[in-house]
Formats: C-alpha cells, structure tokens, sequence
C-alpha cells in the first residue's frame, strides 16, 4: 500500500474531506452525523470567527485514488499564547484499520507544525472549546451527541502504537431525571438563595437582545471555563456567531439563570432536547427533510433525552452550592415536559467541582475521551 497525502485546496476537495466521516460510520447506530453545512462554516476562514487567531490546513490520505483518510491541522495561536504552549493541534481525524493510514495522516500534522515552529503535538482538538475534542476511549456502544466525536475502537490503538500518550481525560454522565426532588436538595438550595441572595430568573425572548443576556451569558462562560484545559477565550466575533446560530433553537423553558440582589449574572444553565436521532435521519443534510427531523426533535415530538448543554458558574461562587440551583429550578421543567435521561457533555476527568453538582441525578459515567499528545 502507498499513501499519498493530500492537501486540501478546493471546495471539491474540501467537500470531499467532510463526506469521509459520513461514509466511513453510514450505517453505524452509535455515530451522530455533523451537518455538512455546519462543517462547511466551520472550515472556512472567511465564515468562522476562530480564524482570527488560528491558522489551519486539511489533509485527505488516498490508496489508489481511494480516501482512506482525513486530518485537520490546526494551531490556535491564543491558546498557545494563553497557556505558554508551542503546540499544533489535529482534528476531526477519522481512518480506516491501517496504520500506515493514520501514520501518513498525522506525520503530515507533525511536519505542517514544525514547519511553523510547533514543539508538540496534541488531540482530537477543534479550533476552540466550542468544537468537539477528545478520542472516544469508552463508551463505543453509547449513542454520541450532537457536540462530540464517535470513533471506532481500533482508533486509540493507533494512537498508542504511534507514540502517543495521555494528555488529559474528559468523562461524561447520563443520568435519570428524577420523578420528585429530594427534600434536602430542596431545602438546601432555598438556603443558598437566602444565604447569598439570590434569585432564579426565566429569560423571555426579548430579554436576550434587549437586556443583553446571550452577551452576559458567553462572558460568564468566558470566565467560568479559563481555568480549564486549553481553553481560549472566545473572542467578540465568536460570541455574536454563538449567540446568532444557537439562541433562536433553544427553548427558554430548558434555561436556568442566577442573579445577585444587583441583577449581576453569577450562573446560567442551558439544555436542549437531543438531537442525536434527528441528525442521525438527517444524515448531514439540511435538504430535503433533514429541517424535519430537527424541528420536530426540537418542537412537536421530544427525545426523552436531553442535553445538558453549557453549564457556567462564576468563579468566585464554584464552591457554594449554587450550581445546584440551576437543577432545582431545571428538574420540575424537565419532569414537564416529559424528559426520562439527561447527558453531560464532556467534563475534565478532575473537575469534581462539576461532577458534585449531578449527585442529585443517581450519575452514570458511561463514556470518556482522550486528548493524546507527542512531542516533535
């Protein structure tokens, strides 16, 4: 077998880089498909805001004129800045059982970074925390979510086999909604509210514009999450893109928000219906009926599982309890509207600040993912 490594350099190729993944899981009952348009913003430096501080090229593996392969080669430059790093990321990385595949593909990472000064290598990463991370380790027969990878089991056996080592670990939870709060997190959390004063708030629609609110609600995501593995801070043009692409989707119902007695914004919950299922009859396409299947996960017909989508908690508040009111106001909604399952994205597998707050919802971890890094 001779691989030929391929940079990406049209929008035919480019097309071609984002129907791989498709192809390669078609028929697996386990991956959720990206939307092909979604994708398309994503890669293109003129549509997503990252690429004002990243710079990245594709590549396509080939055997015999055959796609065997794919790999995004990414550096964000803040993140490098923010944590002190000289390192090259890879993502969105999918090949077939083959290791001179998946060696050709990521040596091809390896030199585009030392090419441009890079020290290490590191991955599954996007260009942000926004993007899906980490090489699905365990989990292989749960259903994925709509803001993760899937992968087949052979991948991190490739990984290890080339070198490369654990980085740092995110695990996530599936829990059951509860058919009645426990009377001690009900009490303790009327506590936190007085203790601290507090107050639970329930957006309207014209509150997110007029008031602010998706704005406030990415700045405190924006402080919340710095601490965390290699995160960078999003910049003004990712917040109005997040704030135009995802708010008008979320049913207000599914957001819980904290203020002080001074109407500061100090926690904000958002969840959502799974989409997983939809996406999966989609089949990455909007057109002709893939809108259906959204809209009525989203609207008519609920999953009975839902999402939990971003859960931020302002710093100086981590330590109090106050997470805990996001659910005591979330779970009587989610119990509403007919809910049996939540899912946790993914969560570092040492923020037991995060993990303490599902204690309530009998947690089930039930997949991890790995971030995998070698030194150039």
């Amino acid at each position: 077998m001779a691989i030929i490594i391929k940079k990406v350099s049209s929008k035919k190729e480019l097309k071609t880089f984002i129907r791989f993944n498709y192809e390669l899981y078609k028929g697996n009952p386990y991956s959720v498909p990206d939307l092909y348009d979604d994708m398309l913003g994503t890669f293109s430096p003129k549509k997503n805001p990252a690429f004002e501080f990243c710079e990245a090229d594709y590549f396509l593996a080939y055997d015999n004129n055959k796609v065997v392969g794919r790999v995004a080669a990414i550096i964000n430059h803040r993140a490098n800045e923010t944590w002190n790093k000289k390192e090259v990321r890879f993502g969105w990385i999918d090949f077939i059982d083959d290791e001179e595949v998946s060696k050709a593909l990521l040596d091809a990472v390896a030199q585009w970074g030392k090419e441009r000064g890079m020290e290490a290598m590191v991955g599954p990463l996007g260009f942000t925390d926004m993007d899906a991370e980490g090489m699905l380790i365990e989990g292989y027969d749960q259903l994925g979510t709509m803001s993760t990878i899937y992968n087949y089991p052979y991948y991190p056996q490739h990984m290890e086999k080339l070198g490369f080592e654990k980085e740092i670990d995110w695990v996530e939870f599936k829990m059951k909604v509860p058919d009645v709060i426990p009377e001690k997190f009900v009490r303790i959390s009327e506590i936190i509210l007085q203790k601290y004063k507090l107050k639970i708030k329930k957006l309207k629609r014209k509150e997110i514009k007029e008031k602010n609110y998706g704005q406030r609600i990415f700045d405190l995501i924006n402080e919340a999450y710095a601490p965390l593995y290699g995160y960078s801070k999003m910049t003004q043009g990712q917040i109005n893109q997040y704030i135009k692409m995802y708010l008008p989707l979320i049913d207000l119902r599914m957001v819980s928000i904290i203020e002080d007695e001074a109407g500061n914004l100090i926690a904000a919950g958002i969840s959502m219906p799974s989409l997983s299922v939809a996406l999966q009859k989609a089949k990455g396409k909007m057109l002709p009926f893939g809108w259906y299947h959204l809209l009525k996960a989203l609207f008519i017909k609920r999953p009975k599982i839902l999402d939990l989508l971003l859960v931020g908690v302002k710093p100086e508040y981590q330590s109090k309890g106050v997470n805990a009111l996001l659910f005591y106001d979330l779970i009587p909604v989610y119990q509403q509207m007919g809910f049996e399952y939540g899912e946790s994205n993914p969560e570092l597998e040492d923020n037991k600040k995060v993990q303490s707050q599902w204690s309530v919802l009998n947690p089930e971890q039930h997949k991890r993912r790995r971030a995998y890094k070698k030194m150039l």
